[in-house]
């Protein structure tokens, strides 16, 4: 395929606001995580939680899209110079030929479990105030950033769980490739909320600890919550970008079960593999793969065996999740964006809390960060009912 350059990218997410937050605490080996007091949640577990968004409001002039996961929204897009790089799009190209394409898994659930606590005790009804259209509803997030841009381009909310925002780099790419639109706003943004803390919880997929991605002893997932955002546009039309590139992508879907992935990764490689033919790269191309690694039984393991069968056991893999967290619909873009600065500045970061790796793992899963030449990393998200994608970004010139 023809590459697509990240002419500008940004994340706000447990570690903090914006590229230098995120990548200083990669470097630091500084997690993001703390035992969970969100909502006065009564579950012994370690969440990624951006810190002040109850102090927040969305702007003014959108005053009826204010939610938590807007407010992550707007927060994000403010990082970086990112909503003043798009306004240099829009000038550009037009409102009309830039899209907005977004993931999510909850939207702004938050609002309703507000609202319901909240019903009138006689009839049940929800009260006057509350805004299913513009906090809840999942394409309440695409329509606030697409306002809060002053895009008018093709729109759309993919929510795949957790491939989510991973799955808006195919979408973007193939809307560009038809001629649709000229440069597409790709991202996501998932917020916590009671839902999905006791949701996971009882799905016995929960850690009691950090997350320990790949480890011996994994015990399970730290939800997180996260933001980010990449403007994608054909190289010959962007005037100076990141110096990245999207190069190719591989979806699949397995189907295995609602909640379980397939235990030998059926899906997971078909989607790396798919991803490898699109950019006409071989496995060896790869210098690293960020794994989707959540620290669950079940999914670590399966990756693993996925990873092995499509790059053996030489490639440099690992999860970033032990810094922040499991951001569901979130964790494409956070993980794209964790790509972007591998290739930016030379890094490969090991699983952050993990003591000892799964003796039965064949991957080369790195314990420990490591520094050298990255032209290409590989990312993977595997979401509920097999709905798998992988992303390859390179350095482009």
């Amino acid at each position: 395929m023809t590459p697509l350059v990240l002419t500008s990218f940004t994340a706000v997410n447990a570690l903090g606001r914006g590229n230098a937050a995120v990548l200083e605490a990669l470097n630091a080996a500084r997690t993001g995580l703390k035992p969970c007091t969100f909502e006065q949640v009564q579950l012994e577990t370690w969440v990624g939680e951006v810190a002040g968004l109850d102090d927040l409001r969305v702007c003014e002039r959108l005053a009826e899209f204010d939610c938590r996961n807007n407010r992550l929204a707007e927060l994000a897009l403010e990082q970086d110079g990112f909503a003043a790089r798009i306004a240099q799009a829009r000038a550009k190209y037009g409102a009309r030929r830039i899209a907005v394409i977004l993931g999510t898994s909850t939207s702004g659930i938050l609002e309703t479990e507000h609202a319901y606590r909240q019903r009138d005790p006689q009839t049940g009804a929800l009260p006057a105030s509350y805004r299913f259209a513009t906090t809840h509803n999942l394409y309440a997030s695409t329509d606030f950033v697409r306002r809060y841009l002053d895009l008018e381009g093709p729109a759309a909310m993919i929510s795949t769980a957790c491939s989510s925002s991973a799955k808006v780099f195919a979408s973007a790419w193939r809307l560009i490739e038809q001629g649709l639109c000229d440069a597409a706003v790709v991202g996501g943004v998932d917020s916590l909320c009671r839902n999905t803390l006791y949701g996971f919880a009882s799905l016995d997929l929960v850690g009691r600890e950090p997350c320990r991605p790949c480890d011996a002893q994994r015990g399970g997932i730290s939800i997180g919550e996260a933001a980010g955002f990449a403007l994608l546009e054909r190289p010959e039309q962007a005037a100076s970008h990141s110096g990245v590139a999207l190069l190719g992508y591989g979806e699949s879907s397995d189907a295995y079960h609602m909640s379980t992935p397939h235990p030998e990764g059926v899906g997971a490689a078909l989607a790396m593999q798919r991803a490898l033919a699109c950019a006409a790269l071989a496995p060896a191309a790869i210098d690293y793969s960020n794994m989707h690694g959540t620290a669950s039984q079940v999914n670590d393991s399966m990756e693993d065996k996925a990873i092995s069968t499509v790059f053996g056991t030489t490639t440099a893999c690992s999860s970033t999740k032990g810094w922040t967290g499991h951001a569901l619909g979130a964790a494409g873009i956070t993980e794209a964006v964790i790509s972007a600065l591998c290739i930016q500045h030379g890094l490969m970061p090991g699983c952050l809390n993990t003591r000892s790796i799964d003796p039965s793992f064949t991957s080369q899963v790195l314990l420990a960060n490591q520094s050298g030449t990255v032209q290409r990393v590989l990312s993977n998200s595997f979401g509920f009912g097999g709905s798998n994608c992988s992303l390859i970004f390179g350095a482009h010139p």
